[in-house]
């Protein structure tokens, strides 16, 4: 019989632990997201895969706040985060300190997600767009290069949550290989 694990058994670092702890040279740019519960939903998936920062931009709530808190579930006490009121001055800035930025949207000629390479050493920002419109376009248009999941049903987009889940888990699994 397989026995489920207990949190206690899991061998978590604390909050303090994590802060000093090694992170992937990945830092996810939020671009206008609409809800809270998604924006805790990826700090909470940055968490689990240790990366480095949140910035946050325009609309997109900041912590402390209740809808985030919700679903990051603590993660927004662990990992650092910033926050920005226009998305360009976020994404020039992460250029200027080196970052290889990329957006997260369909776009003429962007790279599949199987297919995008990444290693740890190079600095990445990732940028995710809002609920309705995606990432804008004069972002799209300092981006380096963007990133398309491959989708294979009748609808043309998945969740933002949902999103950084699948592109963070791909990326970060690729960097520590």
């Amino acid at each position: 019989m397989t026995r489920k694990l207990k949190t206690n058994e899991l061998g978590r670092l604390s909050v303090d632990e994590f802060r000093e702890a090694d992170k992937l040279p990945v830092t996810v740019v939020l671009d206008n997201i609409r809800s809270g519960n998604n924006v805790g939903s990826v700090f909470r998936t940055s968490d689990a895969l240790r990366i480095e920062r949140i910035i946050l931009c325009g609309i997109t709530a900041t912590p402390p706040n209740k809808e985030i808190h919700k679903t990051a579930i603590g993660a927004e006490k662990s990992i650092d985060w910033e926050y920005f009121k226009h998305t360009e001055e976020a994404v020039q800035k992460l250029k200027d300190e080196g970052y290889r930025i990329a957006g997260v949207e369909q776009v003429e000629n962007s790279t599949l997600l199987p297919d995008f390479k990444a290693n740890a050493d190079t600095q990445l920002a990732l940028v995710f767009g809002n609920e309705v419109k995606g990432v804008q376009q004069q972002i799209i248009d300092m981006c380096d290069e963007n990133i398309e999941i491959p989708q294979y049903g009748t609808k043309h987009s998945f969740n933002i949550s949902v999103s950084a889940g699948i592109v963070l888990w791909d990326i970060c699994n690729k960097m520590r290989r």
